[in-house]
């Protein structure tokens, strides 16, 4: 309990730089774009957002499993998954990469409604291979729970990220925000590599040649999950998005998607505390009284939490709409409530979700990825039709109790 309320206590200092960071850029876009101009930027976040998780997909939670299962028994026999993480990083990059720069035009299209923002799709693809080497550092760094050292370059991240942003807006206005959503993560790969060349498991020999077909396959898996992981939910978003824009129009879109951007803001507390803590610790657990011994644990931290923060960004909304928007945005604060309940849920669920994560098990994740996504979509297209923006937050609502449900009837047998 004492090393998951100090992990909260760092990440939430990371988070509050973080959230910090996301108010002045959504205050400047809010500025500058209006509730449009917002829409557009959440269009390509989701865009970014799921291209980023295709890419990582072999440096993401494998990586981390294997790397805190094996660090006790040295950085050569970690090499033997982090070999296999490479070998299929190569892979999806000679695949994403090319496919990206030949389809710009009809991605812009289908993002933006237009095709003049095809260099944005550029620009993004050729910083990919940066975006991936940003991930391989901070998923080694989590295996190894070198929680200050993840911390530190965190800060670092975040501090390059927000001058990127407020550069490029100041400059170019809204171009210059999707430029900057573009390429922050190329950048952050960058400077966080300059930040740990020196490290002793960062060397040639720990990551490039050849190991087992075994330890590629074990890596497989884990890419299965986050491939559909990526796709899956920030495509939904995107489709929720459209179905938004269709019936509502893009102002009321923007409206939505303040309320959701918010949320990200204030869930990202409790996310990163997931993805620090809960992760590595359940994938050190193999009995089943002991996983569910660490939700109980976990959840009694953790829940109280995410309402208490939920309830206080309602009483505060308009406080809050006012510091980080403008008034183009004050329909936002009716679209708060049943997203908020929504939140909590979605959390509840996630605790459940993230031992599918720890233990591979990738049948039971992908299906459930690719079920309650696609769920989430229907429920929009016949909620959005009859109640207009606020059947979006309802069909959040009902997605997720009916995910959370899911994940309780059937924990046993994938905890197993």
């Amino acid at each position: 309990m004492k090393k998951l309320l100090k992990v909260i206590s760092l990440t939430g200092t990371l988070t509050l730089l973080r959230m910090i960071s996301n108010f002045v850029i959504a205050k400047l876009v809010a500025t500058y774009g209006g509730p449009t101009g917002l829409a557009l930027l959440g269009q390509f976040q989701s865009f970014v957002t799921s291209i980023t998780g295709v890419v990582n997909s072999s440096s993401g939670a494998g990586l981390v499993r294997y790397t805190s299962e094996n660090e006790s028994k040295g950085y050569l026999r970690c090499s033997l998954w982090w070999k296999g993480c490479t070998y299929w990083t190569f892979i999806i990059l000679s695949i994403v990469i090319p496919v990206l720069l030949v389809f710009s035009q009809p991605i812009s299209v289908w993002l933006f409604e237009q095709s003049e923002f095809n260099y944005l799709i550029i620009a993004f693809a050729l910083s990919l291979p940066f975006v991936v080497l940003s991930s391989y550092l901070n998923s080694v760094l989590n295996g190894l729970q070198q929680y200050r050292v993840f911390i530190i370059l965190g800060f670092a991240s975040v501090l390059v990220s927000l001058l990127l942003m407020i550069g490029l807006i100041f400059f170019f206005d809204m171009k210059g925000a999707l430029m900057a959503i573009a390429l922050q993560g190329g950048v952050i790969g960058i400077i966080l590599f300059s930040l740990s060349i020196k490290k002793p498991w960062l060397k040639y020999k720990y990551w490039l040649g050849k190991t087992r077909i075994s330890y590629k396959k074990e890596i497989g898996k884990y890419i299965l999950m986050a491939l559909t992981s990526a796709l899956a939910g920030p495509l939904s978003l995107i489709l929720v998005r459209n179905i938004l824009i269709e019936n509502t129009g893009w102002n009321l879109t923007g409206q939505w998607q303040a309320v959701w951007k918010i949320s990200e803001v204030y869930l990202s507390v409790i996310t990163v505390a997931l993805s620090v803590y809960y992760l590595p610790r359940l994938s050190k657990l193999k009995s089943y009284g002991a996983i569910k011994s660490e939700i109980i644990t976990v959840a009694k931290v953790l829940l109280p939490l995410v309402a208490f923060l939920s309830v206080g960004v309602f009483i505060l909304r308009d406080l809050v709409i006012s510091v980080l928007f403008t008034s183009e945005f004050n329909d936002a604060r009716n679209y708060f409530a049943i997203q908020l309940i929504g939140n909590v849920i979605k959390i509840a669920g996630w605790l459940l979700a993230f031992v599918m994560l720890s233990k591979g098990a990738s049948k039971w994740f992908i299906s459930t990825e690719i079920i309650f996504s696609s769920s989430f979509v229907l429920l929009a297209y016949i909620f959005v039709s009859k109640y207009g923006a606020h059947g979006a937050n309802f069909a959040y609502l009902l997605n997720y109790l009916a995910y959370l449900f899911f994940l309780l009837v059937n924990f046993k047998r994938f905890a197993k």
